[in-house]
């Protein structure tokens, strides 16, 4: 007799702010951690942010301050890795907060199942990507012509949190020319809605996608709403430190 899938909780939470996404994630990380939630994706849409990994240099943030604020672009130092990358409206950004040992996996495996799951549900709208490689984590058009979604996650003991960033339409894509996006200067950033045309909400991306998660991961989603998961009460540890100033560089045509 086959086992039954495991069970992941997921959510839509809709558009969000980074902090107080980021805050969401690591309390669900302790949570999850203790034993006292579930494991649980998830899916969202964030105001405008550059968001630094750990890897993050400054000269990688190209807009001044002006700029930035003329934009409504916040910048945030964050605890996940790789480099600088943007979030914002028309993106579909999932965060799996998932116990790995009880989904039967680890670390390198959920970043592979993070690009099959994504090539996948791409695959279902009629555009073929690739995995990344050394130096070019995320989901590629083939020979690495451009990026359509980024990877940078993070291991809390046996817990993952951060996650993807899956561009639908071509909003997001101007705002990458404020930065070096995830340190590659040299490829472009592009969209679901550059490469077939398909106009999509990010609401119908994060239900349309997690059909795909369910599917490389071996698990059956269950849904809460947003008032659902945010009403489970649960203290937020302290926020990591960041630096304490921000470098403002000139303007970089």
């Amino acid at each position: 007799m086959s086992k039954s899938p495991k069970t992941v909780r997921a959510c839509w939470l809709g558009r969000i702010g980074y902090r107080p996404a980021w805050d969401l994630q690591r309390a669900l990380v302790e949570q999850v951690r203790a034993g006292a939630e579930p494991s649980t994706l998830l899916l969202l849409e964030h105001e405008p942010v550059f968001s630094m990994g750990r890897r993050a240099t400054l000269d990688h943030l190209l807009w001044d301050e002006g700029e930035r604020e003329r934009r409504g672009v916040e910048v945030v130092f964050s605890d996940r890795g790789g480099d600088v990358t943007y979030h914002g409206p028309g993106q579909l950004v999932g965060y799996p907060i998932l116990d790995l040992p009880a989904l039967g996996t680890d670390i390198l495996a959920l970043i592979r199942g993070l690009e099959r799951s994504l090539i996948a549900y791409l695959a279902e709208l009629g555009i073929e990507t690739i995995p990344g490689d050394e130096g070019y984590t995320g989901v590629w058009t083939p020979g690495y012509g451009a990026k359509v979604a980024a990877i940078g996650v993070k291991l809390n003991h046996h817990v993952s949190n951060h996650g993807f960033a899956l561009n639908v339409d071509a909003g997001p894509i101007e705002y990458f020319r404020g930065i070096v996006p995830c340190g590659i200067d040299d490829r472009d950033v592009t969209a679901i809605a550059e490469l077939n045309g398909r106009a999509l909400t990010v609401e119908e991306a994060a239900h349309g996608y997690a059909d795909s998660f369910a599917t490389a991961f071996g698990c059956r989603l269950e849904w809460v709403t947003r008032v659902e998961l945010e009403s489970v009460g649960r203290p937020v540890p302290p926020e990591p430190a960041r630096p304490r100033a921000l470098t403002v560089l000139p303007a970089v045509s």
